[in-house]
């Protein structure tokens, strides 16, 4: 089973269950991250550790909670997370043009226990972010490039020709929350823009129920849970829908590298929408 199998499976049995990864709330005291850095962890990892059901956001190697005097409750389970790595290239293609070895990415994963699952107690005081309205409206504001957003009608799309966002109008939502929620989902999609990320989903669009479609959805969806946990806004519109969870537990299985790319995509397009600068490798 390749790295790629085993995320897609845990991400499969959340749904086989009627839980949805991308629409549950993050943990109460805000994103999951590593006790000995603090940094929070980004792309397919934040779903991973978020589905995992521990209310503590701190997360630590086995070799970490040694280091730090602590030890791991015996008989608890590890969750993995990965990251990419890039090693020499081993078939007879494996140098370039100017002799040098040829580098492949591969994806590798290792586990982490969450705090809970340890003696070890952080006292760091970590809480969602207050003002939510206030943070979406900022977040709008500062984006870059930021697409035209525009109200009426009933439904929510954005448009890859015209380069704009429609939505209907705030008051038809049920809350600010509600509207929010829905913009980041179709602010994710523009971020495909040719302008911005130049993402294929959204400037060779082929048109509905293909897998690059797919895709782009799933993206928007990560995207969508990224900034609700960003800004700290509770998810009020998610379908939990036999058919909804059906519809993506298909296209899942039909790709096991769909979840980590689109994650990792997502993580990108939120990186563009909040003027954030990571390498790469920092995606996990």
């Amino acid at each position: 089973m390749t790295v790629y199998d085993i995320i897609t499976e845990r991400i499969l049995a959340k749904l086989e269950q009627g839980i949805i990864p991308w629409k549950q709330p993050w943990a109460s005291v805000g994103m999951p991250r590593n006790y000995v850095t603090k940094k929070e962890y980004r792309g397919i990892n934040a779903f991973l550790l978020n589905m995992a059901g521990w209310s503590s956001p701190f997360w630590a190697t086995y070799k970490q909670v040694k280091d730090a005097k602590g030890q791991v409750t015996k008989g608890v389970m590890a969750t993995p997370i990965v990251y990419f790595t890039t090693i020499d290239k081993t078939d007879a293609e494996t140098t370039d043009t100017d002799g040098k070895k040829k580098k492949a990415m591969v994806l590798r994963y290792y586990s982490v226990f969450n705090l809970e699952q340890t003696t070890l107690v952080d006292t760091t005081e970590i809480s969602k972010p207050a003002n939510p309205i206030e943070n979406c409206e900022e977040v709008i504001d500062h984006m870059p490039l930021c697409p035209k957003i525009y109200h009426g009608g009933s439904k929510a799309f954005y448009s890859t020709q015209g380069d704009y966002v429609k939505l209907p109008a705030p008051k038809q939502f049920e809350s600010a929350e509600g509207y929010y929620e829905v913009l980041w989902h179709e602010v994710t999609h523009a971020t495909g823009h040719r302008s911005r990320l130049n993402r294929p989903g959204i400037t060779e669009h082929n048109g509905f129920r293909t897998v690059e479609y797919g895709f782009e959805e799933l993206l928007a969806e990560f995207g969508a849970a990224f900034l609700c946990g960003h800004t700290g806004i509770d998810r009020t519109t998610a379908d939990s829908s036999a058919g909804y969870i059906q519809s993506w537990m298909q296209t899942i299985r039909a790709d096991n590298k769909l979840v980590i790319r689109a994650a990792s995509a997502a993580q990108k397009a939120v990186d563009f929408i909040l003027n954030v600068r990571k390498n790469d490798n920092e995606n996990f």
